[in-house]
């Protein structure tokens, strides 16, 4: 039970001082395995979910994504919540990824392979959601739709070794492509039938819900 104690004048109560510090909502570890880097970010739920409804890309394609090593559970009880949570402005996030990717790859020589498939994979995410409503994030299976035959070549530089150059790689024709896509990105926006608001009131219920039966 909390008490408030009264001021010197008696006039007014002032309020206790907080005694527990607040947990950190967000973990982050890097490391490197076996020559690929591996990165980890852990949120508590309640932020978790937060991020959800407020068009996080990041979030949406782990909730989605098919491998999970642990919570199968609570997956299956969220993703049916997160798919109408899906809307089209998520265009927003994957333009921003793109523009701040873009601005990477610009300053940087030699160009490497992984930030320049990364630009290739937000712009097709992006595309492919925007269009379908359906949250695709590998590269290969994207690419079925798109079908860029010399992604192939790209991506086996990039497993071969995690920070290589693209040394003789024209990155001339790479520009253009991603401007293209960009643009593609672009009208998908305009041309979207997505719905323009999300599901936030079920994300809080499941919240609240998960905190009582959880304690």
């Amino acid at each position: 039970m909390l008490s408030a104690r009264a001021s010197p004048n008696g006039n007014e109560r002032i309020a206790p001082r907080a005694c527990l510090d607040l947990p950190e909502l967000t973990v982050e570890r890097k490391c490197d395995h076996v020559g690929t880097e591996v990165e980890l970010v852990s949120h508590e739920v309640g932020k978790y979910l937060r991020l959800l409804v407020r068009n996080n890309c990041y979030i949406l394609e782990q909730v989605f994504s098919p491998i999970v090593v642990m919570g199968h559970d609570f997956l299956d009880q969220l993703r049916p919540l997160a798919r109408r949570c899906i809307t089209r402005h998520h265009y927003h996030p994957y333009q921003g990824f793109y523009a701040a990717q873009n601005k990477l790859i610009a300053k940087e020589q030699p160009k490497r392979a992984k930030p320049v498939l990364y630009a290739y994979r937000v712009l097709m995410t992006g595309i492919h959601l925007l269009r379908t409503g359906e949250v695709e994030a590998n590269l290969l299976r994207l690419n079925e739709h798109f079908g860029f035959g010399f992604l192939g070549e790209l991506i086996a530089r990039k497993v071969t070794a995690e920070n290589i150059a693209l040394g003789e790689v024209d990155w001339s024709f790479h520009e253009a492509r991603l401007t293209n896509l960009a643009a593609e990105l672009d009208r998908a926006f305009a041309e979207s039938k997505l719905p323009k608001d999300r599901d936030r009131k079920s994300v809080h219920e499941f919240l609240v819900n998960l905190r009582l039966t959880n304690g």
